[in-house]
């Protein structure tokens, strides 16, 4: 425990007051989002609060109680939690292989009783602790280069691989480079970094001809050259460019967005919301958007460096991470630069996985702020 900054007037009184030690910028930042996100959707739903913006905040509002009552929990519980979680995560997307619910040509759903479960939403989270935990473990020269890397790489490996096949290849994407940041921020060498980037690159041709589903293929296509089918494969990207660009700088006005009201605009309230905010809310209402989104990753790669312990830095930074590249694909989807590949906009788009996933990662993050002192041990047992 950092003793010059324990022994501040004051400050060990404030330290024991854990909901004094939330970190009221980041969350300000994002209920912001979700307030904005309520707004659109009480806009594209015809200026009513049904059927999304009510569920939105329902949503919200649950989720938020969970984020708080996360955020003063010791971070030993999350510590132990680690690889537990990892192995129920992992046996959930085992079950869905077995006996998952098949809808729209995916197996991705599993039912349990009333409940209807989508474990790779759980995966997300399940695996930036995991290597939190592993590295928070190991050595420096095991996080740099060393045979031990094997484990790791098979933590990502194996939930990867069974998402893809559900097929999911959004949220494959997602597992992955979140694992790969995590190792990245741990000290991966610079020579391995290098080279899996070079394959990657190598790989990706092979990967699009003889790996990917049919459809999968067409997106990719698509993407290269939308024109190509207008009124069909197309159709997404071309329409909300066109919302996009029709909202100038202040936008069109809440309700009046031609492409969003008339139907044009599809999945407006999921993947392609932030067309919808363009086109009524303008470049500043983007803007807006994109500055809390940046206020929300600054803030806590902020808290990830006031951690006293290994293990809450690479948890923030997988957390922020996920966060972050759900905004960067979403982002790049909805404009044209990349395939579309279903990743909604983290607390502004409607549903309630993402919500929940983002806010018990958030939970984890302001955890970390408030226990940024606390030392952890360096080895406990599998399920101590």
């Amino acid at each position: 425990m950092a003793e010059s900054a324990m022994t501040r007037r004051g400050e060990r009184e404030r330290y024991d007051n854990k909901l004094l030690q939330i970190d009221t910028g980041l969350v300000l930042a994002i209920c912001g989002i979700a307030g904005i996100g309520a707004l659109m959707l009480y806009s594209v739903g015809g200026m009513s609060w049904q059927p999304w913006a009510y569920n939105h905040l329902l949503r919200f509002g649950l989720c938020f109680l969970v984020m708080i009552g996360l955020a003063i929990v010791d971070l030993r519980i999350w510590l132990k939690l680690s690889y537990p979680f990892y192995i129920f995560s992992l046996l959930l997307l085992v079950a869905v292989e077995v006996a998952g619910e098949v809808r729209m040509g995916a197996q991705r759903w599993l039912a349990l009783g009333p409940l209807t479960l989508q474990p790779s939403e759980f995966m997300k989270l399940a695996i930036v602790l995991a290597l939190a935990r592993w590295y928070h473990e190991s050595s420096a020269e095991e996080a740099r280069l060393h045979w031990k890397l094997a484990v790791p790489l098979l933590m990502i490996a194996v939930p990867v691989l069974l998402v893809a096949h559900q097929p999911d290849l959004g949220t494959a994407m997602l597992i992955l480079l979140t694992g790969v940041a995590v190792m990245i921020v741990a000290g991966l060498d610079w020579r391995l970094i290098a080279g899996a980037g070079a394959a990657g690159v190598a790989i990706v041709p092979f990967f699009v001809m003889f790996v990917m589903h049919d459809y999968q293929r067409d997106r990719v296509l698509t993407f290269l050259n939308p024109e190509a089918d207008p009124s069909g494969a197309g159709y997404h990207i071309l329409q909300s460019k066109i919302a996009m660009g029709s909202g100038g700088l202040l936008g069109k006005g809440l309700g009046l967005g031609s492409q969003s009201q008339l139907n044009f605009l599809p999945e407006k309230h999921t993947d392609f919301i932030m067309a919808a905010v363009t086109e009524e809310l303008g470049f500043v209402g983007g803007l807006t958007v994109f500055l809390l989104y940046a206020a929300v990753v600054f803030i806590s790669i902020r808290i990830a460096n006031l951690s006293h312990n290994h293990f809450g830095r690479l948890a923030v930074a997988g957390a922020t991470a996920t966060f972050a590249l759900y905004v960067l694909i979403n982002s790049a989807m909805v404009m044209g630069m990349a395939p579309v590949v279903g990743v909604p906009q983290p607390l502004l788009s409607y549903g309630g996985s993402v919500m929940l996933t983002m806010m018990i990662a958030f939970g984890l993050v302001l955890g970390v702020k408030v226990h940024r002192y606390q030392e952890l041990p360096r080895s406990v047992g599998l399920f101590d």
